[in-house]
């Protein structure tokens, strides 16, 4: 799927915090195991922690910052001619803390992704850790999809669960729930990157899925 004559997938990445799901990323590419270059981290956080793994990466970084602009389309406009500029063909949103604008969407429609710690539709937007305890759900998990102009409305392509127990903490569940983020974010990239997802409506269809693709989208609930 990958031969040497295909070039990477050209990534950029939005983040606004720590970025541990930006590492992930870029340990699977520096392990071989995802054919793509990040092109770019874009932040609206001069002092999100994502900057440094940047850094260390060698990685080109921009800071962005809203208040810098007159409107919210404006603020989206830069960052979306930033990323055609270095010919990004898949935007990564990387605990980016906003609703994705209009401009970035249009220019990318089904090319940008985000994942997001409950299995939707439930508990979208923020804390859904603690929305997951409060609602008292036996089983939680993540979600990648692409985004849409909506808040975590955007087509599924995997999702992955774990069990919710009752001595469960905000922190223990995001403990848990974010091993699963770190395998199946990379996993999405992976097959967005070998042309294997197919958008019809609201499903998101795996071409060609094996066991172990199964397996990612319906993990044991032991973990």
């Amino acid at each position: 799927m990958t031969g040497n004559n295909i070039p990477p997938l050209h990534i950029g990445v939005i983040a606004s915090g720590r970025g541990s799901n930006f590492q992930s990323i870029l340990n699977e590419i520096e392990q071989g195991r995802l054919h793509a270059k990040v092109r770019i981290l874009i932040v609206d956080n001069p002092d999100a922690f994502a900057i440094e793994r940047a850094k260390k990466h060698g990685i080109e970084c921009l800071v962005i910052l809203p208040k810098e602009f007159s409107t919210k389309d404006e603020f989206y406009s830069t960052i979306t001619d930033e990323l055609k500029r270095r010919e990004v063909g898949l935007v990564v949103l990387a605990g980016f803390m906003r609703i994705v604008g209009t401009p970035l969407i249009n220019e990318f429609p089904n090319r940008i992704m985000n994942i997001h710690p409950a299995l939707l539709p439930s508990f979208p937007g923020l804390h859904g850790h603690a929305q997951a305890i409060d609602y008292g759900v036996k089983i939680s998990g993540c979600t990648v999809h692409f985004v849409d102009k909506g808040m975590d409305t955007g087509p599924i392509i995997i999702q992955a669960a774990v069990p919710v127990y009752d001595t469960d903490t905000e922190e223990t569940l995001s403990e848990r729930i974010l091993k699963l983020e770190h395998r199946i974010y990379p996993e999405a990239i992976r097959l967005f990157s070998e042309n294997r997802l197919k958008v019809e409506g609201r499903r998101v269809k795996i071409i060609g899925s094996t066991s172990s693709d199964d397996f990612l989208v319906n993990p044991p609930v032991t973990i």
